[in-house]
């Protein structure tokens, strides 16, 4: 959900956020709120609160008689969601697709095994029509329908993992999906053997073959992986 959809604050946070995470504020900046507050033509309330959400992100720390100090880089939550947006969006996109996308490669196989083990029957059934929405949005630039598809399977899978770890992470995952199709860090449709990939995993989860389903799910992070060679080098 865009923040721009609660309020004023949500406004500044969707200007001064990306700002921040592109260098803009390098870290060490003192922000003054009763300027940033001029500057976007908001109220010293409003600015506060934008400043708690920031400071909820660890991207900056208010200190009295100081001010708004932007942290270092290596404090921020690059785990929450709204941050990886906006990394995604600045000039530090492939650097950041990639980091995002070696971590989906360490621990979805490893989801995607437990998954094999632990899924419900309405899991399996779930991810399966996940895997044939993707099929049928596979073709014809229809990325958004299939991104919609993906997300929900991914999410199926850390959550049929049974591990609560893995299943927070649905998020992350989410934005990583998102922010390859919205930058346009994908082929105009997707690759037929991932699509593919996906199908069988959803078949080796519902069959209980935990080994196949990891090794599947390895051969689409490798997949990603290697796209990202080609289109954000």
């Amino acid at each position: 959900m865009s923040t721009s959809g609660r309020g004023l604050h949500g406004q500044v946070l969707d200007s001064l956020g990306p700002a921040i995470t592109a260098g803009e504020y390098p870290p060490g900046s003192v922000l003054r709120t009763d300027e940033l507050a001029q500057s976007f033509d908001v109220s010293r309330s409003v600015m506060r609160e934008a400043v708690r959400v920031l400071e909820s992100m660890h991207l900056v720390e208010s200190r009295r008689r100081v001010g708004v100090t932007v942290r270092p880089t290596n404090e921020w939550n690059v785990y929450d969601p709204q941050v990886i947006r906006w990394r995604l969006a600045g000039a530090d996109r492939p650097r950041q697709l990639r980091s995002l996308t070696v971590l989906r490669s360490a621990l979805e196989p490893v989801a995607a095994g437990l998954a094999a083990k632990h899924a419900t029957a309405e899991q399996c059934a779930e991810l399966t029509e996940c895997a044939l929405g993707m099929v049928a949005h596979s073709r014809g630039h229809q990325l958004e329908g299939y991104l919609f598809h993906d997300i929900a399977f991914h999410r199926v899978i850390l959550n049929a993992s049974g591990n609560e770890m893995f299943a927070r992470l649905g998020d992350v995952v989410a934005e990583v999906l998102a922010g390859r199709t919205h930058h346009e860090v994908m082929f105009e449709d997707p690759l037929p053997a991932a699509v593919t990939l996906h199908v069988q995993v959803a078949e080796a989860v519902r069959a209980g073959d935990a080994a196949r389903a990891e090794e599947l799910t390895r051969q689409i992070t490798v997949g990603a992986l290697e796209e990202l060679d080609i289109l954000a080098p």
